[in-house]
């Protein structure tokens, strides 16, 4: 690798959008350089070769040159074997693709939550349990970009979570004991220790995360959660 020239560079595409009569721009996710955008010139022409690769939940080493934000793809080949990801599972990718999008700078790395990434869509193509699965990559999406949620302490009181106890959160998403608090006790434990098996639990974190989410990302929305809670309203 030189300066300005990567090889084999392990990644996902994001999403694409056309450009010009014969090209994409590409939004990909890569280990070790984050976030990415790559032009890549005239795969939408009838011989080419990438374009079918070009997609979502691909898993691709891409090969790319530029020193300026818009780098140019060289090459691209697939990592690997890989099962499609369909159905439901479809639209979480989605989901987790404008997450992704949304929550990351440019070319900033987060090899760790790279990993978290490519397993979750692993463990999506399983059948049972998706609610939980991303439950449990927004609190790691969260926590690797530098916003941990504390959610077994209340600061504020200076004492650890009960569980039998009702918890709202403050200012700065911190859990406080209040009576008409919407948070249970024992949510904020189980969150804690990434446990969702309980139907209770995995509602009350849906609406936690939701709203930790909505701030971190300043009321931006998503556009990709509505259409996933439609589909999950039909289910």
């Amino acid at each position: 690798m030189t300066e300005n020239r990567v090889y084999q560079q392990p990644a996902y595409i994001l999403q694409q959008r056309n450009y010009r009569e014969s090209s994409l721009i590409i939004e990909a996710f890569t280990r070790d350089f984050g976030r990415i955008s790559v032009l890549a010139k005239g795969v939408r022409k009838a011989k080419s070769k990438s374009q079918g690769l070009l997609q979502p939940f691909i898993p691709l080493r891409l090969a790319f040159l530029g020193k300026a934000e818009l780098k140019t793809l060289t090459d691209v080949e697939l990592s690997g074997q890989f099962q499609p990801v369909s159905g439901f599972a479809l639209y979480c990718g989605f989901y987790l693709n404008e997450l992704i999008t949304a929550f990351l700078y440019k070319d900033d790395p987060h090899p760790e939550l790279f990993e978290d990434y490519r397993q979750c869509l692993i463990d999506l193509q399983r059948e049972g349990g998706l609610e939980a699965l991303l439950r449990n990559f927004e609190l790691n999406l969260i926590e690797k970009t530098g916003y941990g949620l504390h959610l077994a302490y209340d600061v504020y009181h200076d004492k650890p979570v009960d569980s039998a106890k009702r918890y709202r959160l403050d200012a700065d998403l911190s859990p406080i004991e209040a009576e008409a608090g919407i948070y249970s006790g024992k949510t904020l434990l189980a969150m804690q220790l990434r446990n969702f098996a309980d139907a209770e639990v995995l509602a009350e974190a849906k609406v936690l995360l939701r709203r930790v989410l909505d701030q971190l990302l300043h009321g931006k929305p998503l556009n990709s959660r509505k259409v996933l809670n439609e589909v999950i309203k039909r289910l």
